[in-house]
């Protein structure tokens, strides 16, 4: 079993930059691909970006590309979101995901444990 603590959402304004961090505990942190998702209220779960375990393979959703950076550190159990130059539409609760295996996917039902989620607000 894997669990996820999401941490760094909070309140912003349009232009500006946050950075989540996804802590992950329970196993070997470096055998999972892991990714986040984000949800609007009043929307489905948006696919936004997307790890492989060592990292070479990299997915970012098409509303994101260009504005945010995935990264993950294996030796802290840790995975980043940078969100630079943040819209009023990123405002979502964004979710941390894990999936028992190395590749990175992009579906949410290829992911088998989630985070409880961070908001982020971002005001224009």
């Amino acid at each position: 079993q894997v669990q996820l603590v999401e941490s760094g959402g909070g309140l912003v304004q349009a232009g500006g930059s946050l950075r989540l961090s996804c802590a992950a505990s329970g196993r070997t942190f470096g055998t999972y691909a892991m990714g986040w998702f984000r949800q609007a209220p009043g929307r489905e779960r948006e696919f936004v970006a997307a790890i492989s375990w060592s990292g070479p393979t990299i997915y970012y959703g098409e509303s994101v590309k260009g504005r945010f950076t995935i990264s993950r550190e294996n030796a802290k159990n840790t995975v980043y979101l940078q969100m630079n130059t943040l819209k009023p539409e990123d405002t979502a609760v964004y979710y941390c995901v894990a999936r028992d295996n190395v590749g990175a996917r992009i579906r949410l039902a290829d992911y088998d444990y989630w985070g409880q989620g961070t908001q982020v607000t971002v005001s224009s």
